[in-house]
């Protein structure tokens, strides 16, 4: 495979970002639902033949460093620059394999990061395959590991080996709370399950579960997404969670917006998203490394 990751050297790259509008043609409108689309692109590192950067999962953002994390077990620092509700200036700064404490590579099957979160100055790492969350610092290397349920460490409990922990999130209220991207096997398959520390909370599913970020201290913001692999449908919707409002053992949840490719809606793999500003969003694409696939990163406002 030909990549050459130039770990703890200041790289520098400027992304290139093309503009691509994921709204419908015609639609002249940048709201749309109870959310806004303020900027959307499509990432390209076409010049730089030394790295790849792609099959990104997760987005950790800490003024001015966006990180990103590939489920191949890279992450990359970038400089992020948004001015008037536009993403002007992405540069990557530097990128890493995720390490062992003693230093080597994780081993492929140990690989399959997929949610990230930023805790204090580390990172908070979901994985599928196998199952788990482990805490790294900013260079990638394993600090400890994380204590989840123990129905979540168990890959034979969830629906594929692939169908994991797919996102994370964090607030100081709640803690490092986790999910699975679809129902564990013999649970409800109408209702997602959000793991914090000590509780359980629960929300009706719309399709599989790709991303989570806190609104505020209560409210989480979801992103769902399904592919046809008939019609090549895609959808995605954007959910707002409130896991201080339950109802016979169900939060209130609402959707605030639902992106559907048969409407006109011009989307990707959405796997990874995080919090830049009060109500802005990011959110990212896994292209899978195909021909006919893209990065897409998508700035958003949510109006709850």
């Amino acid at each position: 495979m030909k990549i050459i990751l130039l770990f703890l050297i200041a790289l520098a790259l400027q992304a290139k970002l093309i503009d691509y509008d994921i709204k419908p043609e015609g639609m002249k409108s940048k709201r749309f639902m109870n959310i806004k689309i303020l900027d959307s692109m499509e990432l390209r590192f076409d010049d730089y033949d030394d790295i790849e950067v792609n099959e990104l999962s997760a987005l950790a953002y800490k003024k001015p460093k966006l990180y990103a994390l590939s489920n191949r077990g890279y992450l990359y620092m970038f400089n992020l620059k948004i001015k008037k509700n536009k993403v002007s200036r992405l540069t990557l700064k530097k990128a890493f394999e995720l390490k062992k404490k003693s230093g080597k590579r994780l081993k492929k099957k140990y690989r399959d990061a997929e949610g990230m979160v930023l805790v204090d100055n580390e990172l908070y790492i979901s994985f599928e395959r196998k199952p788990r969350v482990d805490v790294f610092n900013l260079n990638g290397k394993k600090l400890r590991k994380y204590k989840i349920a123990k129905e979540l460490s168990c890959v034979g409990n969830y629906q594929t080996k692939n169908k994991a922990l797919e996102s994370i999130a964090y607030s100081k209220k709640y803690g490092i709370i986790t999910a699975a991207e679809l129902p564990l096997i013999g649970s409800d398959n109408s209702l997602h399950v959000v793991y914090a520390k000590d509780k359980k909370y629960k929300f009706f599913a719309s399709s599989s579960l790709t991303a989570m970020e806190f609104i505020d201290e209560d409210r989480v913001l979801t992103l769902e997404r399904s592919f046809n692999q008939l019609t090549r449908q895609r959808v995605i919707v954007l959910k707002e969670v409130d896991l201080s409002k339950v109802k016979d053992g169900v939060c209130h949840s609402k959707v605030l917006a639902m992106l559907n490719s048969s409407k006109g809606w011009r989307l990707d793999n959405f796997e990874g998203l995080t919090k830049v500003g009060k109500n802005k969003f990011l959110m990212v694409s896994d292209d899978n490394r195909g021909f006919f696939q893209k990065t897409l990163l998508v700035l958003f406002k949510i109006y709850p």
